[in-house]
């Protein structure tokens, strides 16, 4: 009897705790709403007239063959979805646009990566914040260099000499982020980098991937200038030069 009112007991507790964690999510995303919807006046438009065309949609495409109401709720439901996913790229714009150009932006929108990736951040750097990322991937290796290309080019190559000691006829590509055309390396915005490593080709298997990033990171430790490294984007101004006077003393 005793034991029956604990489990009673512990069940209500975790539908008390479900539901709370369900309503804070949901607060969650209505402030998160409410914030995107201040900065972007052509998101409710579009939320809104994804979930009208949709149930429009629906409804007439039931109206064919009679089964229109039967429709209406799935064209609804459908347009919620669709409204769903107009949100999330909407809000997901916004930060890129506004973590890019600051330090650390790259390293940030790496770990956005999906899993089948192995990132280590700043392998390369300088003291004004100029950084090589390694990635390894189905695809090989690649370096991701964020900050200024004049100061990245024999960063670049030379992580890649360093690397390709290691890792043989493994493809090695390298990435800038940038907005410049027709470079040597290529130039990818922020906002596309993670999407141009996945079209990369798949060059290598899955336990090769594991095997590679253990190789790599056995290559040596960070410095202090590195470490200093910031792991996502920071604002301009007196604490990025802050940080950056504190890099140069350590490195």
């Amino acid at each position: 009897m005793a034991k029956s009112e604990v489990s009673k007991a512990d069940k209500k507790a975790a539908r008390a705790a479900r539901r709370q964690a369900s309503k804070a999510q949901r607060d969650q995303m209505w402030q998160a709403l409410k914030i995107q919807s201040k900065q972007d006046k052509l998101l409710w438009p579009l939320m809104i007239g994804a979930l009208v065309l949709s149930a429009v949609a629906f409804f007439l495409l039931g109206s064919l063959w009679g089964g229109q109401w039967w429709m209406l709720p799935l064209g609804v439901l459908t347009g919620l979805m669709l409204a769903m996913v107009i949100f999330s790229r909407r809000v997901q714009n916004t930060v890129f646009a506004k973590a890019e150009g600051q330090p650390g932006a790259a390293a940030w929108a790496l770990d956005q990566l999906r899993s089948g990736w192995r990132v280590n951040q700043a392998v390369a750097a300088t003291t004004s914040f100029d950084a090589v990322h390694r990635v390894v991937g189905r695809c090989g290796i690649v370096l991701v260099g964020e900050g200024q290309p004049h100061r990245l080019k024999p960063l670049m190559t030379q992580e890649k000499k360093k690397v390709a000691r290691v890792v043989g006829d493994t493809p090695i590509y390298e990435l800038i982020v940038g907005d410049e055309e027709g470079t040597t390396p290529e130039q990818v915005p922020l906002r596309k980098l993670n999407r141009r490593l996945t079209r990369y080709p798949m060059n290598i298997n899955r336990a090769k991937v594991d095997a590679l990033d253990t190789r790599l990171r056995a290559l040596g430790t960070k410095t202090g200038i590195q470490n200093q490294m910031p792991k996502g984007p920071l604002p301009q101004g007196a604490k990025v030069r802050n940080m950056q006077r504190s890099a140069r003393r350590r490195g």
